[in-house]
């Protein structure tokens, strides 16, 4: 299967989910941004912990919440935390540490504090700029598919 048609079909599994969920599109939504935040700014590992009870406590799409939060998956850390923590590192801190040891590093919560507390300051400080930076436009996007895909199964329902 070409690549262009993996992501496709892909798009096409989440704007399923998104259109079945019966909740409004505003709590679609804010499930899906829900899970954004928290996958950019807690820990991997961490954060289904975190993203369920609040997408529970606040009547959001748990569905949302949680696959809001594979933007970091074993895969995606090896590339976002690197760049994240490097970033802000260099930005605040003045760069004690090179992007290639962040790189080769296991990405635990052990070896992070082992690097020390400005490196684990500029980790947790990248994961919440990134989350403050992706959060809105998942929240508007997701909306505006959720309300979308509302109005074609209406229009479909009537013909």
């Amino acid at each position: 299967m070409r690549h262009s048609t993996r992501i496709a079909a892909r798009l096409r599994l989440l704007r399923r989910k998104i259109s079945r969920e019966r909740l409004s599109p505003e709590a679609v939504a804010g499930g899906w941004a829900l899970g954004m935040f928290v996958g950019c700014a807690v820990p991997f590992g961490f954060q289904l912990v975190v993203s369920i009870p609040l997408a529970i406590r606040f009547g959001l799409s748990r569905v949302g919440a949680t696959l809001g939060t594979f933007v970091t998956n074993p895969v995606t850390i090896l590339f976002i935390y690197p760049a994240q923590t490097f970033a802000v590192n260099r930005l605040v801190f003045g760069g004690t540490i090179t992007f290639s040891r962040l790189r080769g590093m296991e990405w635990t919560f052990q070896s992070v504090a082992a690097l020390g507390w400005e490196v684990m300051a500029s980790f947790l400080a990248g994961g919440l700029i990134l989350a403050a930076l992706l959060t809105p436009p998942t929240y508007f996007i997701v909306r505006r598919m959720a309300i979308a895909c509302r109005e074609r199964e209406r229009t479909r329902a009537s013909q």
